[in-house]
């Protein structure tokens, strides 16, 4: 029953992280209709919101009730607690509160509000991919990677990201 769990889980995070990075695609797209003159932002903003409302409440959501619920299935079924795990589970309470931010974000673009530019908003989109790699890291690789490496890893990671965000913020301009 192990393996049936974890595979549903493994399910429910792809769809929860596939949702968090297109939802702040959108959340982009959006704050640049934004900028847009009438009638072009009243149309493309009412479709980007049914577009956020779908995604948001449809499947990022309930991806991240079941990836916790299937997550924590696991958990007891494992029946303990080894320091990589206790590590991954840091790293999953930060994806939690990353998602609860973006909940900020969808409230605040239903309300109209645009208080972040598309270009903070690209860089805040990459803090996904950040997690992302650092829980499959932990779990893939477990005990034969050092926490240091791990740690430099990810900051060298950083730099690329914030590298690529210029270079493409450049070849815009």
């Amino acid at each position: 029953m192990y393996f049936y769990i974890k595979a549903l889980h493994i399910i429910f995070i792809v769809t929860w992280f596939s949702g968090m990075f297109y939802i702040v695609r959108l959340f982009i797209y959006n704050a640049e209709a934004n900028e847009k003159a009438e009638p072009e932002r009243s149309i493309l903003q009412s479709q980007f919101a049914i577009m956020i409302k779908r995604l948001w409440y449809g499947i990022t959501w309930p991806s991240a009730v079941l990836t916790l619920l299937f997550g924590g299935w696991m958990w007891y079924l494992f029946g303990a607690l080894p320091q990589w795990l206790f590590i991954k589970l840091l790293f999953v309470v930060g994806l939690y509160a990353y998602h609860f931010s973006l909940h900020v974000l969808y409230k605040q673009q239903m309300r109209g509000e645009f208080r972040y530019t598309s270009q903070q908003l690209r860089i805040w989109n990459e803090v996904a991919t950040l997690f992302l790699v650092a829980l499959v890291m932990l779990v893939v690789v477990k005990q034969s990677m050092s926490l240091v490496w791990g740690l430099l890893g990810l900051l060298l990671l950083i730099v690329v990201l914030l590298l690529a965000i210029r270079i493409y913020k450049w070849l815009r301009s």
